[in-house]
């Protein structure tokens, strides 16, 4: 069983599933022509992938543990593919809504379990770091792999034909899984925390869901305010639920080790940021410049190559300076190229600090998602990968959510702040958008020195952490081929 085609297996999973977040993006003025879909049932169209994925993610990687990693990752991917085949051929708002969903749900279930099985190919310590400091690209390369996809198919075809990509790419993974993959070590047998589970899936999901809301809504409004409230009140709740029972979904002792949770913080924020780029820019080129589709997914072009030559070079880096530089580093970097596109204007030429921007900034979340996934999961053991491989992916898909709330509420207010001063339109909404990209970049320079402060300290890691004895007994010893 080769490692490398297992890996490249698992990375095209996982590609795929990212870019099932942004793939339909440069697509959402046609799909509401076709559809004859309001602007409510648009949000929902673009957020319903997001909003399961990242509210059953938890369960997902509890799951992967209990039930069997590749077991999981192939029931995960084919409901992620069927899904994607269904809504190429949905016929309305509410079906194709549905499709979205049920991606999501598959997708909660194959991600974590694809992230645990890299340690069952690559057993050894070093060979497992390289492995995830190239893991951590991935998700940004599928992210913009989305946007170009789509522009491109839109145009050329139509929309439906975004959903082909996956679908095929599923049903690929599905049939090469057993012939490729380990099983993973044997299920852990514990028992599983429902009333958690149901809890953190319900939270994550409502506020979510009011942040969502948020992007195109005032926070007075009560669906914006209420959902986000319900979702903290139900994720209070599961953080007492965790503390009492036996055998947690999630125990929060994993989380406390302040590495683990600056790397944490690292991805949410990287993800917040690419997301935020991603959606504005999209609307500048559109609404303001006037770009079509294509030519809006081809002014990422520069991102792209750019993130995966960067990409390519993380793990090396890791490997010589170490994941706490390569991590504080990337922020400072992304930092720079969100205050490059951050000067944006009405007329901005393109070659100029717009193109500079797209080509610092990947640069530096490439180095942010390579180092801090090696950071969060490193010392974590065997029989709790697939719930580290969870708890990452949860950082990764909430990021976007809570980055366009905040930030495109700030955007709006800007606007309207400028043009009750006179701004013409395209000029306020222009340097509305800068004010929140340069908001951001304060986040992410702020956020690399408390990196480089915080992972710089020794602290607890997983490895401390001693397995329940339930746990013990399901984890065997290492062998080559696990």
């Amino acid at each position: 069983m080769s490692s490398g085609r297992g890996f490249a297996l698992l990375g095209a999973v996982q590609v795929v599933l990212i870019l099932g977040i942004t793939m339909l993006s440069p697509a959402l003025p046609a799909i509401q022509h076709d559809l004859g879909l309001s602007g409510a049932q648009l949000t929902l169209v673009s957020a319903a992938y997001g909003l399961s994925f990242s509210g059953l993610l938890l369960l997902g990687g509890r799951m992967a543990d209990l039930l069997g990693r590749r077991r999981l990752l192939v029931i995960g991917v084919a409901v992620f593919g069927i899904a994607s085949a269904a809504s190429a051929l949905a016929p309305g708002a509410y079906t194709l809504l549905a499709g979205r969903f049920v991606q999501g749900v598959g997708a909660a279930l194959a991600a974590p379990s694809a992230m645990s099985l890299v340690r069952s190919l690559y057993p050894d310590e070093a060979r497992h770091a390289r492995a995830l400091a190239v893991w951590g690209g991935l998700a940004g390369f599928g992210a913009t792999s989305g946007m170009l996809m789509s522009g491109a198919v839109s145009t050329w075809v139509s929309w439906r034909w975004t959903f082909v990509v996956p679908a095929v790419v599923s049903a690929l993974a599905v049939a090469a899984a057993p012939r490729l993959l380990p099983p993973g070590p044997d299920p852990v047998r514990v028992r599983l925390d429902v009333p958690g589970a149901v809890l953190v899936t319900a939270g994550l999901t409502a506020a979510s869901y009011g942040l969502v809301q948020a992007g195109e809504k005032s926070w007075a409004e009560p669906v914006v305010w209420l959902p986000v409230l319900v979702g903290l009140v139900l994720l209070a709740a599961f953080a007492v639920v965790e503390l009492k029972v036996a055998d947690p979904l999630v125990p929060l002792r994993f989380l406390a080790p302040r590495r683990r949770a600056t790397a944490l913080w690292a991805i949410l924020l990287g993800s917040a940021g690419m997301s935020t780029i991603f959606f504005m820019l999209s609307l500048y080129f559109q609404e303001v410049r006037d770009a079509s589709p294509l030519l809006t997914s081809a002014a990422f072009l520069p991102f792209s190559a750019a993130q995966l030559a960067a990409g390519v070079f993380a793990g090396r880096l890791i490997q010589r300076l170490g994941a706490r530089v390569v991590t504080a580093g990337g922020l400072l970097v992304a930092a720079a190229g969100l205050l490059l596109i951050a000067q944006l204007e009405a007329d901005s030429a393109y070659a100029g600090t717009m193109l500079a921007g797209l080509v610092v900034f990947p640069v530096g979340i490439a180095c942010v998602f390579s180092g801090s996934t090696v950071v969060a999961l490193d010392g974590v053991e065997d029989h709790r990968a697939g719930l580290a491989g969870g708890v990452v992916n949860t950082a990764m898909e909430i990021g976007p959510t809570v980055g366009l709330a905040v930030l495109v509420s700030l955007a709006t207010s800007h606007t309207v702040s400028l043009r009750a001063g006179g701004r013409a339109a395209d000029a306020a909404t222009s340097g509305g958008y800068g004010f929140a990209l340069a908001i951001a970049a304060a986040a992410f320079a702020v956020s690399a020195v408390v990196a480089a402060v915080v992972l710089g300290r020794p602290g607890p890691s997983a490895r401390s952490e001693p397995a329940r004895p339930q746990e013990r007994a399901a984890v065997p010893a290492a062998t080559p081929g696990n």
